[in-house]
Order: structure tokens, then C-alpha cells, then sequence
């Protein structure tokens, strides 16, 4: 099977369902902005401290291409039977969370990324998860886009945050605190 196909080359891509659209479409750019937040999840999983907790971030990982796989998808013309999200998914995030949050000390201040390359990953694919959050928000505006795909989003992007203070606490590395020039 070739990779390439040419068919791309006058700057429109096809979605699922066969509706030929630009590549600068919002869909392409949420669906392109979910892909970019797998990878830096893969980069997270990656690292040495999140050894026990790869198999819960492949899982995220799978969930995001998941939902590419929707936001792939003509919501009017599609036929194909797709993978989906589920609340146990969502739930799976906050019941993690609240373990982690468990043994973390109080948040008492805004926390910088920073203190270790591990932790700043986990930061960066915080605002990617962000990024596509507020992007999948836009396109939810005019098409349709299934209500838990913005969940989902949402509770990974706190759920990344509290990873990242996790693995500041398992490394023993103060986190980065701001504080406020007055």
C-alpha cells in the first residue's frame, strides 16, 4: 500500500463519508490538533517515571484516536460504524486524578511549568489538550460534534496538569510556583 496518493496535493482532504474539504478547515484542524496531543502523550508515556502508568496513557492515546476518528467523520454524510467514547472513559480520568491528588500536597499557588523535562512535557501536552478543547468548542458551534468529545478533552487537560504535579512529587523536584510582581 503506497502512503502517498495525490490526492492531496491541490490542498483538500477527504473526511470519513467521502465530503472533500480544505485542509484548513476547522474539522482538519481539530482532528490535526488531537493527533498533535497523541504524540505529546506518547511523549509523556515515554518517560522513565510514567513507567507504571503506560498502559493507562496508551489507553488515553487509543481514546484520542478514537476521537479523530469522529472528528474525521462528515456527521451528515457518514456511514461507517465508528469508535466512540464512553463515560466510564471520563471517569477513569477523575477517579486517577483523585488518587494522585490523594498524596499531593495542597495547591496553594499557580504552578509554572518546569523543575524537569518530564514534567514540562506533561505541561506542553496540557495546553495542546487545551488548544484542541477550545478548537473542537468552535467547530461544535456550527456542526455537530458529540458532547462527550469536550468532556473528555476537558477532564484530560486537568488530568495532565495533576500528572504533572505527580511526577513532580515522584521525582522530588519542587514545582515551579509563580509569584506575582507587585
Amino acid at each position: 500500500m503506497k502512503i502517498y496518493t495525490k490526492t492531496g496535493d491541490q490542498g483538500l482532504t477527504s473526511l470519513i463519508g467521502g465530503t472533500r474539504v480544505p485542509k484548513s478547515s476547522l474539522r482538519i484542524e481539530c482532528y490535526g490538533t488531537v493527533d498533535e496531543l497523541n504524540s505529546h502523550i506518547g511523549l509523556v508515556r515515554d518517560q522513565d517515571v510514567n513507567a507504571a502508568r503506560r498502559p493507562l496513557l496508551k489507553e488515553i492515546q487509543d481514546r484520542l484516536f478514537t476521537m479523530g476518528s469522529a472528528l474525521a467523520a462528515d456527521p451528515e454524510k457518514s456511514k461507517m460504524k465508528l469508535p466512540d467514547l464512553h463515560p466510564a472513559d471520563v471517569t477513569l480520568l477523575e477517579d486517577e486524578m483523585d488518587r494522585m491528588n490523594a498524596e499531593l500536597p495542597e495547591l496553594r499557588a499557580f504552578i509554572l511549568p518546569g523543575g524537569h523535562p518530564a514534567v514540562s512535557q506533561a505541561h506542553v501536552a496540557r495546553c495542546v489538550c487545551r488548544r484542541a478543547e477550545r478548537m473542537v468548542i468552535h467547530l461544535s458551534e456550527d456542526s455537530f460534534v458529540a458532547d462527550l468529545v469536550v468532556v473528555y478533552l476537558n477532564r484530560l487537560s486537568d488530568y495532565l496538569f495533576v500528572l504533572s504535579r505527580y511526577m513532580a512529587h515522584e521525582l522530588g523536584v519542587e514545582e515551579v510556583t509563580w509569584k506575582a510582581r507587585l
